[in-house]
């Protein structure tokens, strides 16, 4: 087999017109010509670090619209369907992604759960994370998100990032903010890679430590503008990565429109895609990455890589995609739950008070962070919602044990009117619903429950919802499907005033303890600075 075109040498820094020649699915040889066809061949591009449960499909289904992106690779941690399932979940990714050819390298979840402070589906411990790491699919420990356990040096975190070391598997980080002699610890435990950083004196400081940096840039967070520069200062430390990409994304992009962005910008091109391809194949030791002969024939094709859209895409030295046909078949045939919940009532969402100062969860569009903000309650009895000051009720209610719904209440979501639910909520994926009224929050709740698990709006006494039966929070459809139909949810959520660009999105965060300032689990209202539960009202 024959692929002609201006080759795209990245470790050599030049392009030039060859064909590469390709036997069974290694690259044999590359022969420089004296004239080729104005198409670029590029290696194949890697994601260096994604949840595929947040495209809310499963891996195949994913790679059904990622190949169309100039995707060959990913690196994911199937760290959500393991806080559901637990080791079952991990073997379902492993197998269900074994059915197609893009290649999905698995990390093992370091942090399940994520907290103690919330209700989780399963538990995966050190013993869990041997046996993990001696399997050939597993080929890191997924980000260590409990960086306390690591800084104070907690006995289990200790074990797993031995049981890495053991196996001279690398280590994935989870460190927003760190610095000084708490990252200096964290760095020196063997974590060598962080995708949680916003800012270049963040990132600078990290990579003065030996620390690899993932420019993420994906549905929840966004962070290539503020650490692109890296690109000039250190291209070798820097790897490029979604961490979570929603379906509506997908559907119209992957990393292959992050680095025509960069390229379009003035970015060194070799820089720009070596940190797709290059970088991330060294680092967690893949036999990928490379058009280099000897390799696995990985490769893409583009007309124009300032605009990066893909004509052919080839794995293992086979075309799976070719002009807007994906030449490949693939079909969900396994659906695993966890889910326990039963209906909520009004009595589960009411609040009391005796007035006095109240502490509100106050959320940003496009921020996984959150800040604490102190409102003044003069009113006794219970507390509702008030649009007009954009207080509104949170709730999350645990989908596995069955406990009562804790209650909180946020601002920065502009709801004018009903409630919008989900059973997507980092890490745990219990059920979380804002709303502006009891009456909708009951039903966009009870419409998960019906579903066991899924998306719900409910407004004007009429509930739209997807069911997402896979683990609770992915769909046995096609990428497409769930992309219109969570598009179609989104903007019936902001037709009822919300001003978050991505309402779902940033709802399914809110629950995400590891993140701060102030977010909510299904056991209370949690400060993430400290690391501990707070009471909804101050004294």
């Amino acid at each position: 087999m024959k692929v002609r075109g201006q080759i795209v040498d990245v470790l050599n820094r030049r392009i030039f017109p060859g064909c590469i020649n390709i036997s069974g699915n290694i690259i044999d040889n590359i022969t420089e010509e004296k004239s080729a066809q104005e198409q670029y061949i590029l290696p194949g591009l890697i994601d260096a670090h994604i949840h595929i449960e947040s495209s809310m499909v499963t891996p195949g289904s994913f790679a059904l619209a990622a190949v169309s992106r100039g995707t060959t690779a990913v690196i994911s941690d199937p760290h959500e369907i393991a806080n559901v399932l637990g080791m079952k979940g991990i073997r379902f990714m492993i197998s269900d992604a074994s059915r197609v050819p893009l290649k999905f390298f698995f990390g093992a979840p370091s942090c399940v759960p994520a907290t103690s402070f919330e209700s989780s589906g399963a538990t995966i411990n050190s013993h869990d994370i041997l046996e993990l790491l001696s399997m050939p699919e597993i080929k890191y420990l997924a980000e260590m998100m409990n960086y306390p356990g690591v800084i104070f040096d907690d006995r289990e975190v200790a074990k797993k990032l031995t049981i890495a070391k053991q196996f001279y598997k690398p280590v994935d980080g989870h460190a927003p903010g760190l610095s000084g002699e708490s990252l200096r610890k964290y760095i020196s435990a063997g974590i060598t890679t962080d995708h949680e950083c916003t800012t270049l004196e963040e990132a600078k400081e990290k990579i003065s430590l030996g620390m690899k940096v993932l420019i993420r840039e994906g549905s929840a967070s966004g962070n290539l503008d503020n650490l692109k520069d890296l690109y000039r200062t250190n291209p070798d430390m820097v790897m490029l990565c979604s961490d979570d990409l929603h379906p509506e994304m997908l559907v119209n992009q992957h990393i292959n429109k992050l680095v025509a962005r960069l390229i379009s910008e003035g970015f060194d091109i070799f820089d720009v895609v070596k940190s797709c391809t290059f970088n991330p194949a060294i680092h967690y030791n893949l036999a990928t990455g490379s058009l280099q002969p000897g390799f696995p024939a990985d490769l893409i094709i583009t007309d124009d890589y300032k605009k990066m859209d893909i004509l052919e895409t080839w794995i293992d030295g086979k075309k799976i995609y070719e002009k807007g046909r994906v030449l490949f078949d693939y079909k969900c045939e396994v659906h695993l739950n966890n889910f326990n919940s039963s209906e909520i009532n009004a009595w589960n969402v009411k609040v009391s008070s005796a007035g006095g100062k109240l502490r509100v969860i106050e959320a940003f569009d496009g921020d996984l962070r959150t800040r604490e903000t102190v409102v003044h309650i003069n009113k006794q009895g219970h507390i509702e919602a008030d649009i007009k000051t954009d207080i509104l009720k949170i709730i999350v209610k645990d989908r596995y044990g069955d406990l009562p719904p804790a209650i909180g209440f946020i601002r920065g979501f502009g709801l004018k009117s009903g409630a919008f639910a989900s059973s997507v909520a980092h890490d745990s994926h219990n059920i979380i619903c804002i709303g502006t009224n009891d009456n909708d929050i009951i039903g966009a709740v009870n419409e998960i429950v019906r579903m066991k698990g899924g998306l719900s709006v409910v407004s004007n006494g009429k509930t739209d919802s997807l069911p997402l039966p896979v683990a609770g929070i992915m769909s046995d459809k096609t990428v497409e499907f769930v992309a219109s139909e969570y598009q179609n949810l989104s903007e019936k959520v902001k037709s009822m005033g919300c001003k978050m660009s991505a309402p779902f999105m940033t709802l399914s965060f809110m629950a995400l303890l590891v993140i701060p300032e102030l977010k909510l689990s299904d056991k209370g209202l949690f400060d993430g600075n400290n690391f501990c539960f707070v009471p909804l009202f101050i004294d």
